[in-house]
């Protein structure tokens, strides 16, 4: 079939187009995925998506090339922001690992984990409001850029923007009461 007919299908959202297209490229997107990420499960799911995404942002999907590049490309990049998430977990995992360690729980570090939270409670209300619900949604709930960027109808580089400002006045503001490597840690 051509190009320009799948494509156009795919912005009409037409169903046989897009199970064509879905049974054509499926398997060969998972396998090239499958030589990034060596998971399958994560494999299926990322391709999945992007299939789901195809179908729900069809009509508004920009597609220049060709068809198999735009699909390909959209797994290696998924591929590539699924490993940056793991390892921003395992970032975090560690960190967790390295504060309980070092907080032994005992009634003078809760007091200190107290006054330290309230620092930076006092700190982020000090923050813009939007300012403060990016930062939040990035650093607490874990959202990605481009999420807090879609949610907020905001662009990406504005979200980079804000947390950049959050973080610098965190960092300002706590630099007294943490040693560098361990505010490091904490706010990167």
């Amino acid at each position: 079939m051509e190009e320009k007919f799948l494509i156009q299908g795919l912005r009409t959202k037409n169903k046989i187009v897009f199970d064509f297209i879905f049974q054509y490229y499926y398997s060969g997107m998972c396998a090239y995925a499958e030589t990034i990420l060596k998971d399958e499960k994560a494999v299926e799911d990322i391709v999945q998506d992007i299939f789901v995404t195809l179908w729900i942002k069809g009509e508004k999907t920009e597609i220049t090339g060709s068809l198999k590049n735009y699909l390909f490309t959209s797994v290696k990049n998924r591929c590539f922001d699924y490993l940056k998430h793991q390892k921003v977990k395992s970032q975090s995992i560690v960190k967790l690992k390295y504060l309980e360690n070092v907080n032994q729980h005992t009634p003078e570090n809760w007091y200190a984990e107290t006054e330290l939270q309230k620092i930076i409670d006092d700190t982020l209300n000090t923050l813009p409001p939007r300012c403060r619900e990016i930062f939040q949604l990035s650093r607490f709930e874990g959202l990605k850029n481009q999420e807090i960027a879609d949610r907020l109808g905001l662009s990406k580089r504005t979200v980079e923007l804000q947390i950049s400002k959050a973080l610098k006045v965190l960092r300002k503001d706590l630099s007294p009461y943490l040693p560098l490597f361990l505010l490091s840690l904490l706010l990167k």
